[in-house]
């Protein structure tokens, strides 16, 4: 199946934090861009947005704070 086929329900997601702490979801089927990482956490979309809802607690920049 091609990703493009995928349902939105289905597509899988990771958390991923930049060098200024600000985090994202990225699909788990893409290469991470450039300038970002995985932190780890992994699922649908919602366990993902869950999960940085609870840990970025302070959303100014790194450089900033």
């Amino acid at each position: 199946m091609a990703s493009e086929d995928l349902q939105q329900d289905e597509v899988l997601f990771q958390v991923v934090v930049n060098h200024e702490e600000q985090y994202s979801i990225w699909p788990q089927h893409k290469l991470v861009p450039h300038g970002w990482s995985g932190v780890g956490t992994s699922g649908d979309k919602a366990t993902c947005l869950e999960w940085i809802r609870k840990v970025w607690v302070d959303m100014r920049p790194l450089s900033v704070r």
